[in-house]
């Protein structure tokens, strides 16, 4: 049964991820037909067509390899000398092994002139590349914000799991009480693990990170907790002392090795599934957001860790980088954990949805053959014509971003060498989830 929930987890995960490219691929599409330029064939996956269908001008198949897709679109790069006009493919690994003028030339039908992609105004054809980009975006903000607010995410409570017996301060890291050190005010108070609290001073609470704000902000008060204890309402009194603890992040997160001065009541709170409000939920993904940017940044810091535990001994790390094996082995663990049905399918969705992030993030990133790097091409275009205009000087022309391909060529090269450590690092030492 294991098994079989594993590979169901995986085929998931597959079908996630094909509906997510397929996603990417109609933004290119929508738009470029939107502005005229014709678009011969629109795939999702590589390799060998498994079904393919014509709808007017347009080819729309499937490939063999769900590991991405592709639109093309004819005239993506401007006349070379000779004349000839270049088609380009929106996938990064099929436009290396393009030609990228002589193969789009045999693509030109009479007609043609007026719906190529280079004649568009830059605008235009930022918003073009972009479009893929930003499905992806919209996609993962609507699973997460979907997925917080209907199943809920794991959370701490406003329920206490446990009940410190004293005062330590956090940075002296031990657990077990001096004889000098105060009894903990929850302690004092009555608090007792199980007691789910209601109201802190008189005023309705129902979030953790609520709670933990306001118990921060009164240190040396008398406050009245009201708590739910086996179906009564209790009042419970208890005075919050100033002590060393944990920065938080916000979330009711705390961040490692940094301490405030705070108000302290000395409870563990208990963790489980809790829905979100859309204010709730708009915050997480926001830190989302952030953390996916922190994560890119310090991909290249990463890799020799990666090395590691693709050809050594080294344990994977779990913020490693994962690959699309990587994630769909992750997809079929979900389906073997011994949580609800309701929670499996929420944490399938936020894998889909945390890759269509991530597919956004990098995607936007200014190097070619990446769809950012066709925005910035566009961009740098617009920014050439507006100052010849504003200095009266003829027009530049489109920017040729054909001159650019060699280092599109280099950096495709870096991404594939990657995309096979990362690889070989998922089968050997993949990453799991407990």
């Amino acid at each position: 049964m294991t098994t079989l929930m594993m590979i169901l987890g995986i085929v998931v995960f597959v079908i996630g991820l094909g509906i997510s490219i397929a996603w990417h691929e109609l933004g290119h599409l929508s738009t470029a037909k939107l502005f005229g330029i014709r678009v011969p064939q629109y795939m999702v996956g590589f390799g060998p067509t498994l079904w393919s269908r014509k709808r007017g001008e347009t080819e729309y198949g499937i490939k063999a390899i769900p590991l991405g897709g592709y639109i093309r679109m004819i005239g993506m790069f401007p006349p070379g000398p000779d004349g000839k006009v270049e088609a380009r493919s929106t996938s990064p690994w099929r436009g290396m092994i393009e030609d990228a003028r002589a193969q789009s030339f045999e693509e030109l039908r009479p007609g043609d002139e007026e719906r190529l992609f280079y004649t568009r105004a830059p605008w235009k054809r930022g918003i073009v590349m972009f479009a893929g980009p930003f499905m992806n975006l919209i996609l993962a903000v609507v699973v997460f914000l979907g997925v917080m607010m209907t199943f809920g995410i794991q959370d701490q409570t406003t329920t206490v799991s446990k009940v410190s017996d004293c005062v330590i301060q956090q940075s002296e890291n031990r657990t077990k009480c001096a004889s000098s050190d105060p009894a903990a005010p929850a302690k004092a108070a009555g608090l007792k693990a199980g007691d789910k609290i209601v109201a802190f001073d008189g005023k309705s609470v129902t979030d953790w990170s609520v709670l933990q704000s306001d118990i921060r902000a009164n240190p040396g008060k008398d406050v009245t907790i009201t708590v739910e204890r086996k179906g009564q309402k209790v009042d419970l009194t208890a005075h919050l002392i100033k002590n060393q603890v944990s920065k938080v992040d916000g979330q009711g997160g705390y961040v490692e090795g940094k301490y405030v001065y705070a108000g302290f009541l000395g409870f563990t709170p208990a963790t489980g599934i809790v829905q979100q409000s859309f204010g709730q939920s708009v915050d997480r993904m926001g830190t989302m957001m952030e953390n996916g940017v922190e994560s890119l940044v310090s991909l290249p810091g990463k890799i020799p860790a990666l090395w590691d535990a693709a050809f050594g001994n080294a344990p994977r790390d779990p913020d490693s980088p994962m690959g699309v094996v990587g994630a769909a082995r992750v997809g079929g663990e979900v389906f073997t954990l011994d949580i609800p049905a309701s929670q499996q399918v929420a944490m399938m969705l936020l894998l889909v949805a945390g890759f269509n992030l991530s597919l956004f993030l990098f995607n936007m990133l200014p190097l070619l053959p990446l769809d950012g790097g066709h925005i910035a091409g566009a961009a740098w275009e617009s920014l050439r014509r507006h100052t010849a205009k504003l200095l009266r000087r003829p027009d530049p022309g489109p920017f040729d971003v054909a001159k650019l391909m060699p280092v599109a060529y280099v950096v495709a090269g870096i991404f594939i060498c990657f995309t096979v450590l990362v690889l070989i690092a998922d089968v050997v030492n993949p990453v799991k989830i407990s």
